[in-house]
Formats: structure tokens, sequence, C-alpha cells
């Protein structure tokens, strides 16, 4: 009995392991059928999404990865150090290449004699190619630091499918893949809305300056395939919002600021004008950094180039990176010059009032003593430098209401303030006058063959003489807050000069034959509202000057076209720093 159990129970056993074999191999064939479809498309890219996470290689903490991206992306994203310049045409903004000789490295004269070395390579982390993924419907909101914004984080798929296996990827780090998929929502120019007139006495000097605070932009549903500060995001459409951070330095911290734009040095009782900053309606534009832009800056050099009121935005961004670092000054009378050793970055202001060639020499029936403007001429005193220029800032417009004689094709065609002969018909006004110039200028600096420099064309700059011509009872006295929807001046002066520059800038945009980019910083009718940044009757410390209306409601002496420091002016140099990052740093396209 025993011997026969024992061998039944042997018999037994291998039944029972080949059982067990044959199970276990059927459940391994049912697996690798089920995984193979399960990673199959459509749903494997879902599938690997999950698993693989970002870079195919690490699982991440999607809530806390975007939450900390995001918010250090763009408030911090500027750590990174470039050394490129915009080699690209028009279209193709984000392309870039870095200026070097065959030796690999470039060295150019900066003007005092000085060489200066451009090729200064550094490492970047790139942490703004974050600013490519997608805004997704569905995830846990991300409330940023700042108040009032949120940000709903990217789809996993979205992120998933386009991740890179190149490289080290980071939690600050996603393929710029992604931004093929984006949907560019171009710009549309903006209708003109601000109040200005006429201002012929130009001659006094413009110092400005605004705050900003940099938040996680927060786009609407319709909007939400648009990256954060990228191709879709109009910074020329939004508006004004209340903001009591404060200013980006103050009056008495300034060493260049010019008196007259002096507003609380010279006495001027209310300050609130300095707390305003631009809200774009998709997107938030950053409080200007003065360290990173010194970084984003590294070897090269930005030239203001234009009439006063680029004096008073040269003036405004010296006063910001006067914070972080005392300039040397290296101008003369020619050219002011102000270089930033940290980082061998030079800022550049050169006078030119009308951007065109002129002449005070006697011209057909022109005697001589009126200034003659070639329309079909640039200037001559800031082309020669053009070449060695990584990004120019232009400014015209306000002169064009002054004494002048218009020749093109070497012929008198117009006057302002002069045509003595009657008999004569002009054949153009000052508004055309300056849509032609605008069209030169621009043509020449996109046809330079040895320009390969960003060229930012500044808008044309409201002035709020408002009931009045600057000399005809003009004034923005007592305007202490931005103008509200319904208290907008219309003038028509304003629209159809900023009409006119748009229609040059668009005609040269056509005869583009370099390599450089054109871009229009668009400001005149977000800063249609800002009638209180102006000096008014605070143009002087003068203890005794005039600042209120008399008996018979004539308005003080005042400056209504330039603009106090601090104050609103500060935005432009922060819209400055955005169209730099975005042409050096961000892999996304910037519509013209």
């Amino acid at each position: 009995m025993t011997s026969a159990s024992h061998k039944e129970s042997t018999m037994a056993y291998p039944r029972t392991l080949i059982s067990i074999i044959a199970s276990v191999g059927g459940l391994a064939v049912f697996l690798i059928i089920a995984s193979s479809f399960l990673v199959s498309q459509p749903i494997g890219s879902a599938v690997r999404g999950y698993f693989y996470g970002v870079n195919h290689s690490k699982q991440v903490d999607l809530e806390s990865w975007v939450n900390q991206s995001v918010i250090d992306s763009w408030t911090s994203g500027f750590d990174s150090q470039h050394d490129v310049s915009v080699s690209g045409d028009s279209g193709k903004s984000g392309s870039h290449t870095s200026k070097s000789s065959d030796s690999g490295v470039n060295t150019r004269h900066n003007g005092s004699g000085d060489v200066t070395n451009k090729d200064r390579h550094s490492k970047s982390r790139d942490k703004n190619d974050l600013s490519n993924s997608q805004h997704g419907e569905k995830g846990p909101p991300i409330v940023s630091k700042t108040k009032d914004v949120v940000h709903q984080p990217a789809p996993l798929s979205a992120m998933s499918s386009n991740s890179t296996n190149e490289g080290k990827a980071t939690k600050s780090h996603i393929s710029s893949n992604v931004a093929d998929t984006i949907e560019n929502v171009k710009p549309s120019l903006p209708d003109i809305l601000g109040s200005v007139s006429v201002q012929t006495d130009l001659n006094d000097t413009i110092p400005t300056s605004q705050t900003y605070v940099a938040s996680v932009p927060s786009l609407s549903p319709a909007a939400s395939n648009v990256s954060k500060f990228g191709s879709g995001c109009d910074l020329y459409d939004g508006k004004w919002v209340h903001d009591s951070t404060g200013p980006l330095y103050r009056n008495d911290s300034c060493p260049v600021l010019t008196q007259m734009q002096n507003c609380q040095g010279n006495g001027r009782p209310d300050k609130d004008y300095e707390n305003w900053r631009w809200k774009p309606s998709l997107c938030d534009l950053p409080r200007f950094d003065a360290n990173k832009f010194l970084e984003l800056m590294r070897g090269k050099t930005l030239a203001f180039i234009g009439d006063s009121v680029a004096r008073n935005q040269m003036e405004s961004m010296l006063c910001i990176l006067w914070q972080v670092e005392e300039p040397k000054n290296r101008g003369n009378r020619r050219m002011q010059r102000y270089y930033f050793k940290s980082t061998n970055t030079m800022i550049i202001r050169i006078w030119s009032s009308w951007l065109v060639h002129q002449t005070d020499e006697s011209f057909d029936f022109s005697p001589a003593g009126v200034v003659k403007l070639h329309l079909d001429a640039p200037d001559e005193g800031f082309m020669d430098f053009i070449p060695t220029f990584d990004v120019v800032v232009l400014s015209s417009g306000h002169w064009f209401a002054k004494q002048s004689v218009y020749i093109l094709n070497n012929e008198i065609v117009g006057g302002q303030l002069w045509w003595p002969d009657k008999s004569r018909q002009k054949k153009i006004d000052n508004v055309e006058a300056f849509g032609i110039s605008v069209e030169t200028i621009l043509t020449a600096m996109v046809t330079h063959p040895n320009y390969t420099g960003l060229t930012i064309v500044r808008s044309y700059s409201p002035d709020h003489y408002e009931g009045g011509a600057w000399n005809t009872g003009g004034s923005c006295t007592g305007q202490i807050r931005p103008a509200l929807d319904g208290e907008l001046v219309e003038n028509g002066f304003t629209n159809i000069m900023h009409e006119k520059q748009v229609m040059g800038f668009k005609r040269a945009i056509n005869k583009k034959a370099n390599k450089s980019t054109l871009r229009l910083m668009d400001i005149t009718k977000a800063f249609g509202y800002r009638h209180d940044g102006h000096p008014g009757p605070y143009r002087s410390p003068d203890p005794n000057k005039i600042t209120k209306r008399g008996p018979d409601g004539r308005p003080p002496p005042q400056d209504c076209l330039h603009w106090c420091m601090p104050g609103p002016v500060d935005t432009w140099n922060e819209l400055v720093l955005e169209i730099i990052r975005r042409e050096f740093q961000g892999s996304q396209k910037f519509p013209s």
C-alpha cells in the first residue's frame, strides 16, 4: 500500500508541474499580446507618456514640477547667459547665431579706442523653453506668487508626446518641438485712442520710469493653445492695472535723470502715477530685472537713436540699470556711451531729430538757415555706426511739427511752417513727410549689408495737450491717474502719424534684404491713457513756478509730451527687454 501510494504521488507530480508550466506560458503569451495592443497607436502615446513622463526616463511629479517651473521660468528665467544675435530674416526670429570670427573670437572697437570682446560663450540652462508648453483644459489650477493669476497646467500627453531624448532633460526644460504644434496668433496693430496735439519746442530732455510686476500669465480659454510669452501674445493689447509695489528706482537714486523730468524733485504733489503697470490681455509683462537684462546683453551694444523722447527712454534704461551697477561714462558730444563692465554691455544714445539727412545750406528757392530734410536719404550721422550695434531702438515723429523744408528726388516738395512762394503748390505735408522718412530709415536698416542686429521701432508717443495745442491752452495739469475709456481725448494728429508710421514700417519689411530683424513696439494706444504721466507744470525746482490755472482759466506753462521719471516710460524698457528676450532666448516665433 505504501509502495503503490508512493508510485501514485510520483506520477501525479509531473502532471501538476506540466500544467503549471503550461498555465504560466499561456499567461505570458496573453500578456505579451495585450501589452503589444496597449502600447500601439492611438493608445500607445498616452501609455508611454504616463509611464515614461517628460523625458522617457524619469517619473515626474507633474503638479509640483509645473508649479515650480512655470513660476521660476518667468520670474528667474534670465539666468542663462547667451551671446547670440538675431541673424535670420523677420519671419524666422527663432533662429540666431553667435557672432564669431574665424579664430573663434570677434573683437570690435567700441568707439573710444577700446577694443571689446563680443564672443563670450557661457553655459545656458534655457529655462525659457518652458514657454512652449501648451495650456490644457484639465488639471488643478496653479496659483502664482502674485495676486489673481491662475494658470492651468499642460496636459501630460501634450508634453510627453513631444519630449526629446537629446541631452539631459530637467524639470524646467520641455522640447522646443512643442512650439511647432502651437498655433501662432499674430498680434493685430491696435487702434489709436490716445490724445495728442502738435508740439514744436522739443529741445528739452527726458527721463521716466514705471513699475511692473512679473507673474505667471493668465490665458483665456480661447487662447489655451498659445504659449505664455510666445508667438500669440500681443504685448500691446491690454490695460493699466494698479500696482503698489512701487517704481524700479527713485528720482533721487539716478544721477543721469534730467531735471525737467524729475517730477518729484520739482515738487509734484501726487505720486500714484508711479504705481500703474501695463497688463497685456493674454499674458503678463515681467517686471524689469536689471541683472537679467545685463546678462542677456552680455558683450552687446544697445543704441537709442532719435529725438528727445528717445533720450527720455534711454535715461529711463540707465536709471533702472544704475540700481545694480554704476556704468562708466565713455561718451562724447556726438554719442553718449555708458559701459557696464560686469557684462561688457554698452548703452548708447545718438541724437537724430528726424532720422533722415538734414542740412542748413541753401537749396533751390529755400535760403540758408532753414533746415532741409532729404526724405529719401537716411541720417549718415548714425548709419555709419549701425554695423557695431546689436539692438537699435528708433524714436521719431514729433520734430515734424517744427519748421523744415522737405526735399524728395532732389526737388523741394513741401515744408512745415515755411512756404514763402504761395504760387507754388505743396506736394506733401508734414504727415506725409513723416511716413516717407520712416520708410527711408527702416529700408536703410534692413538693406544694410553689414547690419545683422535687432531694430525696434517704438511707435509714436502720444502727448496730452488736451483742450488745445502746447501754445494754445492745451494742458495736462491735474491729471493724477490713467484715463478711463470715457475720458480719452481723441486726437487726429496722433492717429494719422501712427498710421503713416505703421505704413512705412510695412513697406520696409517688404524690402528686407539682410539678416537683421525688424520689430514694431506699438505703444501708441496704451500710452494714450497715460495723461497723468507727464511733468505738466512741474518742469523745474523753482519754488515760485506757476502750477495752477490763472484767474482767466489759462493753464501754466507745462510739458505734456515727455514723461516723468520714475513714471510710465519705464514700461517701454520692459517691453524692450521682452522683445530682446524673445529674439535672443526664445524658440517661439514673434510676429513683426
